[in-house]
């Protein structure tokens, strides 16, 4: 994973400020102030709220607050993972069904939301 990390951030442009928000992704986005703001991945953020056994509603709504506040261009990046079948165990069935809550929670504020494919992007919204 650090190598996939590592290739990930040489392959930015110059000028790419990096911040590490494991859980606290609002505190995160309020501190970048009014820089344009990119998080990668929403997914991966649930999964560590979800495994600290945080309190997904609340953070969900703190998320959404926090973008809120934001007057600067913010893209969320995120993984779809209710396109397949129904998981058999309770924690990814869990994690499925909160991912679905907290992409239409965004999707709804959003001004554009893009569905990406196989490298092609479909317009959802906007």
């Amino acid at each position: 994973m650090q190598a996939r990390i590592a290739a990930h951030r040489d392959g930015r442009a110059a000028g790419w400020q990096t911040i590490e928000a494991p859980r606290d992704l609002p505190a995160a986005l309020d501190a970048a102030g009014d820089a344009p703001a990119l998080v990668d991945c929403l997914t991966l953020w649930l999964t560590n709220l979800m495994l600290a056994g945080q309190d997904i509603d609340a953070a969900r709504d703190s998320l959404l607050a926090a973008l809120t506040r934001r007057a600067a261009p913010t893209v969320l990046v995120s993984n779809e993972v209710g396109l397949g079948i129904v998981p058999d165990n309770a924690l990814a069935r869990a994690f499925r069904d909160e991912a679905g809550r907290l992409h239409q929670a965004i999707a709804a504020r959003a001004g554009r939301v893009v569905f990406m494919v196989a490298g092609l992007a479909m317009g959802v919204k906007g």
